[in-house]
């Protein structure tokens, strides 16, 4: 006889397992229990694009309860049906997984849409009335996540609202959790406002700030590659470490993004979320436990201990592209993208130099970039090492070798490469640099979930270890501050074409200190 799946754990989340198997074994698909979920700002381009197709695809992998509800609140006057066809559309263009339509026709039932605004007393007394409704009908057990896909004004209104309403209060029996997406403030004082006026409302174990580099596969497995190996922690340190790299390049414009990136710039919108995550993992020390409070921990002292160095007019870099050519495609500058002011000082690549003040990496220079219309899509983690410190090799032998390095591929060929020297073939002793290339395609059969799939799913099972807490938002934009404050002094950024690397200013970043920037 088959057992019936049971609920586990403590609190109020809950994992559905087998319980003939190890309940704490992390191998077992971890599948939500009763629960919905409500998204503000449902007709925008993130839901249509990335949340709906991500529900949709943990439903048809069996990851969502069969009474999992789903509510959009948006200004349109639409009705249920509208809100299905809608969500059907959105999931036919954007679904990793095989559609199918009996899966699609359940999902459907648990779906409601209610019209409002956000400082409609009455639509959000309507809005309550739905949710006890589907607690009623759908077994939803009064567990209810709200995703908050609107920009950080519209916070404080939708927080209040749900407070004002008594959504936001959980039973004994029940929870309630706040789903919240980036940007988290403009800087130091405008997070910490935010994440007051989120607190009072909801507290910090229901928070759940998406960065979604965090649910990608690569770098979760930084975590696998640094603490499941012993290859690579010897190595992991000043001693041996000569400098990382953390690179995200787009090869892409602005687009329709003009009117929400300008004031934003590249730092503020990559540099202070996911590039100091990106740093916080590769840095951090080894966690007694894999608990989130444990993870968080570490983290947080490494963005403590982070600060940018000085001069910062030699140890950083800003640029705006100018028009120029993305492979065999003439693009047009920045100042020529529709809806972007041409006097705006709002950089499109921003690089700068940190160092982090612990025993394990002082000295080791991290420079982090990011930028649009570089010469490709890329996001990886390079650890270059030090040279060896005597060779016995003739220098000619080894003219063509440069540095070992360790390269983590974020996307979008996801994988780790290794670069290290070897002879050549052939009667004479030289020496070159060679791959040792891991993918994750060629690795696996399975395909890897996309971020927001598995943030969502976390986010409902209470498992709050890829979510950035208050304080290293806080300690972040302390980090970033600085250099914030110092290009607002500087005028114009220096200007790059579209499809190079940067501007020369970057180049030279690198330059002062004997090393040069990655190509991927």
């Amino acid at each position: 006889m088959v057992s019936s799946p049971v609920a586990t754990g403590s609190g109020n989340s809950e994992q559905w397992v087998n319980p003939l198997k190890d309940p704490h074994d992390k191998r077992l698909p971890r599948i939500a229990g009763p629960s919905g979920m409500v998204i503000f700002g449902v007709t925008g381009d993130l839901a249509r694009k990335k949340l709906l197709p991500a529900i949709y695809d943990l439903a048809n992998r069996g990851l969502l309860p069969a009474g999992f509800a789903l509510v959009g609140f948006g200004r349109r006057d639409w009705s249920k049906q509208d809100f299905e066809d809608y969500v059907h559309e959105a999931v036919l263009a954007g679904a990793r997984t095989d559609i199918r339509e009996h899966v699609f026709k359940r999902l459907a039932e648990g779906m409601h849409f209610v019209s409002g605004n956000f400082d409609d007393d009455q639509a959000f007394d309507t809005l309550a009335e739905t949710l006890a409704s589907l607690d009623a009908s759908r077994g939803t057990a009064g567990n209810w996540a709200f995703y908050l896909s609107v920009p950080p004004d519209f916070f404080d209104d939708v927080v209040n609202q749900l407070d004002r309403s008594g959504m936001a209060h959980a039973t004994q029996h029940s929870w309630r959790r706040v789903i919240i997406e980036k940007p988290f403030g403009h800087d130091q004082e405008s997070a910490r406002k935010l994440n007051v006026a989120v607190n009072r409302v909801f507290p910090e174990d229901s928070v759940f700030r998406i960065d979604h580099y965090l649910g990608k596969e690569t770098v979760q497995n930084i975590l696998a590659l640094r603490f499941a190996n012993q290859l690579f922690d010897p190595l992991w340190n000043a001693n041996f470490v000569d400098h990382v790299q953390i690179t995200m390049a787009e090869d892409i414009g602005l687009g329709g993004r003009a009117g929400y990136y300008d004031g934003i710039g590249a730092a503020r919108d990559v540099i202070q979320n996911h590039l100091l995550q990106l740093l916080a993992l590769v840095a951090m020390e080894e966690p007694i436990t894999y608990t989130p409070q444990e993870l968080r921990a570490e983290k947080i002292k490494v963005l403590r201990a982070t600060a940018p160095v000085y001069p910062l007019a030699k140890t950083t870099a800003r640029g705006q592209y100018t028009a120029g050519w993305q492979g065999s495609q003439a693009v047009v500058g920045l100042r020529e993208e529709e809806g972007f002011d041409p006097e705006s000082n709002t950089e499109t690549f921003a690089a700068c130099t940190l160092n982090i003040n612990s025993r394990r990496w002082a000295g080791v220079p991290f420079y982090l970039r990011s930028g649009k219309r570089l010469g490709r899509r890329v996001t990886e983690i390079a650890i270059v090492f030090k040279q060896a410190p005597h060779l016995t090799f003739a220098e000619s032998t080894t003219a063509a070798q440069g540095p070992n390095a360790l390269v983590i591929r974020v996307q979008p060929d996801e994988g780790v490469l290794m670069r290290f020297g070897s002879k050549v073939p052939g009667s004479t002793m030289e020496v070159r640099d060679v791959n040792m290339d891991f993918s994750y395609s060629e690795a696996f059969t399975e395909q890897s979930p996309e971020a927001y799939e598995r943030l969502i799913l976390d986010a409902l099972l209470d498992e709050n270890s890829l979510f950035p807490t208050n304080e290293e938002v806080e300690l972040s934009w302390a980090i970033l501050d600085p250099i914030l404050e110092y290009w607002a002094s500087r005028g114009r950024p220096d200007d790059y074409p579209a499809g190079t690397w940067g501007p020369e200013s970057a180049d030279k970043m690198m330059a002062r200190s004997g090393r040069t920037w990655r190509r991927p």
